[in-house]
């Protein structure tokens, strides 16, 4: 009998879970509860992406989200392991300001906006989340509206 040997493919994204809520709909019967994870996911080397799922169950809605989030990648245009200039954005109730730092200054910036600019290979910045929500997933989406306006270096 032939031996198969199968090669597990290494990911090339590393991923984290943001946010998991368990979310209900009411129905005539009662309430039904489903999750709603919100994951993301970055090669830090530049390409990092958001994605929400929701599912019966906590495996489920975290495999969707992991798919969501490679739908929803995008290349961030690093300078050396900072962005090239400042930048500001909003999404929904959430306001995000990132700027730049010199090398050895650290990534400083908290919850949402730490994991995104983290898994997106940022090394050196200042982040700093303006908005009073401490929604991670519109932390998250805010932080991603802002490295969608940075300007690539010439």
């Amino acid at each position: 009998m032939m031996e198969r040997r199968y090669l597990k493919r290494k990911e090339e994204f590393k991923e984290k879970v943001l946010d998991l809520r368990r979310v209900t709909r009411v129905v005539a019967g009662g309430k039904r509860f489903r999750f709603r994870t919100t994951v993301v996911i970055g090669d830090e080397k530049g390409r990092v992406g958001v994605g929400i799922g929701k599912g019966v169950d906590v495996a489920e809605s975290i495999k969707k989200a992991k798919f969501d989030a490679q739908k929803n990648l995008m290349i961030v245009h690093l300078k050396g392991g900072t962005i090239p200039h400042e930048v500001e954005a909003k999404f929904s109730a959430a306001k995000v300001r990132i700027k730049p730092a010199v090398t050895g200054h650290g990534l400083r910036a908290g919850g949402a906006v730490r994991a995104v600019l983290a898994l997106a290979g940022v090394k050196d910045i200042t982040a700093k989340c303006l908005g009073r929500t401490p929604n991670k997933l519109t932390n998250a989406l805010a932080t991603i509206e802002a490295l969608k306006k940075l300007k690539p270096v010439k």
